[in-house]
């Protein structure tokens, strides 16, 4: 898959609610996801697609999401490109409501990501 490609799918994927499905294709085993913070308390990198997918998990199994939308994608060069996720919500053991926005920068190298970083 190319940039655009990778871009396109990784956007629709999060809109249709698929973006775990998504991992095995869009990712390299070895990718890297890097976070503005600590927020699970296992540090800001997580490595490997397997524990990118635990990410994944722990999000789902820590908040109720009550609206959420992804913005096209910012293609940067030839590897690189930008999403925007706005999330509404609630942390499930709190229930405190959270209204996020931020910006995610994704790197690809032979047709996988290969790198994510999340800015808010």
């Amino acid at each position: 898959m190319n940039l655009k490609e990778i871009a396109d799918e990784l956007v629709a994927g999060c809109r249709e609610n698929r973006a775990k499905e998504n991992l095995d294709k869009l990712y390299a085993a070895d990718a890297v996801s890097v976070e503005a913070a600590d927020a699970m308390g296992m540090g800001r990198e997580t490595h490997g697609r397997d524990a990118i997918r635990g990410k994944h998990e722990w999000w789902e199994g820590a908040h109720e999401v009550s609206g959420a939308s992804v913005s096209d994608p910012f293609p940067h060069g030839e590897d690189r490109f930008a999403v925007i996720f706005e999330v509404q919500g609630k942390v499930k053991e709190s229930g405190e409501s959270f209204d996020m926005r931020e910006v995610a920068v994704y790197h690809v190298a032979d047709g996988k990501i290969v790198r994510e970083e999340f800015f808010y």
